[in-house]
């Protein structure tokens, strides 16, 4: 999802400064690993979904289905998000991570892809039994915001539609928590779309693909901030570290052209402790090598429900990719 910062300009969650090479590929390749992308990230979302139970390790869920993925082939466009209650995005389990499922309403986020081709969608648990009605609302949200998706619709149209299918079931919309533009290695991009009328008259083109997410809170402020978490990382330049640590990582990311955001728990066999993990972490962060992406809390305290579709636009609709 992308983050407003504040009220002020729409700010990419991942942005970066380096561009990547990629493959050139042919429009007609593209659509069609867009559609295995798209069908293969629903598949693995749903995977984690069928594993988050009470009692069941986040990091043993994480771990086999990042596993589940690359073994069928796929890159993984982001480290699986298990954000739990209050949390609304961005926890992802950590080195060692022992946290339970424990009654809790879970935020499943995922996407899986290939040659630079990504798949974003996402849907909510709920483990506790007393939170349906909040899950029922972000998902007729998502439902009626792919309605009225087609060329020539500006995006707060959609917000607008959102909003109402959120705040007409007592709910409130996340206002800086929105969907987005996916493009070729580059999960978040342009247009933001708002989960609510922001204004913004952007028209949407035929051709474009966009993840729509609304976000709900009951009893919260409708709005997130960053939590102290910091497990997900994405590259933004090589640079030149004192810790002989850190400069193994940075070695790893570029051997393995890691391109898309990355989660911490995949340098384990590099470190003695998550605090070393840590420390090299924060020494290339300041390096400028990398950017954090904290996890995003619901700055009220209230539980948070999450939907998301990956979608095409097209002249008189849009076709759902993530299904």
């Amino acid at each position: 999802m992308e983050a407003i910062d504040d009220g002020e300009e729409t700010t990419h969650e991942h942005e970066h400064t380096h561009n990547h090479a990629h493959e050139e590929i042919s429009a007609d390749e593209e659509l069609k690993i867009r559609e295995e992308v798209g069908a293969f990230s629903f598949k693995a979302l749903h995977k984690a979904k069928d594993l988050v139970k009470n009692g069941a390790k986040l990091i043993d869920v994480a771990e086999a289905v990042e596993a589940y993925v690359r073994e069928n082939g796929f890159d993984i466009a982001f480290p699986l998000n298990l954000s739990i209650d209050s949390e609304a995005a961005h926890y992802t389990p950590m080195l060692s991570d022992e946290k339970i499922f424990n009654g809790n309403v879970v935020k499943i986020d995922f996407g899986v892809g290939k040659k630079g081709i990504l798949g974003d969608c996402a849907t909510t648990v709920d483990l506790s039994g007393n939170y349906q009605k909040l899950l029922d609302a972000t998902e007729a949200a998502l439902s009626d915001a792919i309605s009225c998706v087609k060329a020539g619709v500006p995006v707060n149209q959609i917000g607008k539609s959102i909003s109402e299918a959120i705040t007409s079931r007592g709910f409130l919309p996340i206002k800086n928590l929105g969907g987005h533009g996916v493009r070729v290695h580059d999960l978040h991009s342009d247009p933001f779309i708002p989960n609510f009328d922001n204004g913004d008259t952007t028209k949407l083109e035929e051709g474009d693909v966009i993840a729509i997410e609304p976000f709900a809170t009951q009893k919260g402020r409708g709005m997130v901030g960053n939590g102290d978490v910091v497990e997900i990382y994405s590259v933004r330049y090589p640079a030149q570290t004192r810790s002989s640590v850190s400069r193994l990582i940075m070695g790893r990311i570029i051997e393995k052209e890691m391109v898309e955001p990355f989660a911490l728990r995949w340098f384990k066999d590099m470190v003695k402790s998550r605090f070393e993990l840590h420390a090299a972490m924060r020494e290339l962060e300041k390096a400028g090598a990398v950017e954090p992406h904290p996890m995003l809390v619901e700055l009220g305290g209230g539980i948070v429900s999450q939907h998301e579709a990956e979608v095409e636009v097209e002249k008189g609709g849009c076709k759902v990719l993530t299904k």
